[in-house]
């Protein structure tokens, strides 16, 4: 049975290094769902801007990439220790 992991990209509009985030988190997600890995990936993005609470969280640590609500990493995303992470579930 496939086991579901929620990822989300923090950031804001007009941040690159949220862009190069999103390529990393978009790659690494492309490269597992080539494979046979039990795992259903969903990505969503949610913007410091529109939320009180996670820009007096993370507002000085964006990009930050959650696993299932919890802090992954922040800044630069390292895509074979985000691999690592999905797959070690």
């Amino acid at each position: 049975m496939p086991r579901d992991i929620r990822l989300t990209l923090v950031g804001k509009p007009g941040c690159h290094l949220c862009d190069d985030a999103r390529e990393v988190v978009q790659a690494v997600m492309a490269e597992i769902e080539a494979t046979d890995a039990p795992l259903r990936m969903h990505l969503d993005e949610v913007s410091i801007l529109d939320d009180d609470e996670l820009r007096a969280r993370h507002a000085e640590e964006i990009p930050v990439v959650l696993i299932d609500d919890v802090v992954h990493n922040y800044w630069r995303i390292d895509p074979v220790r985000l691999k690592t992470a999905l797959l070690a579930g």
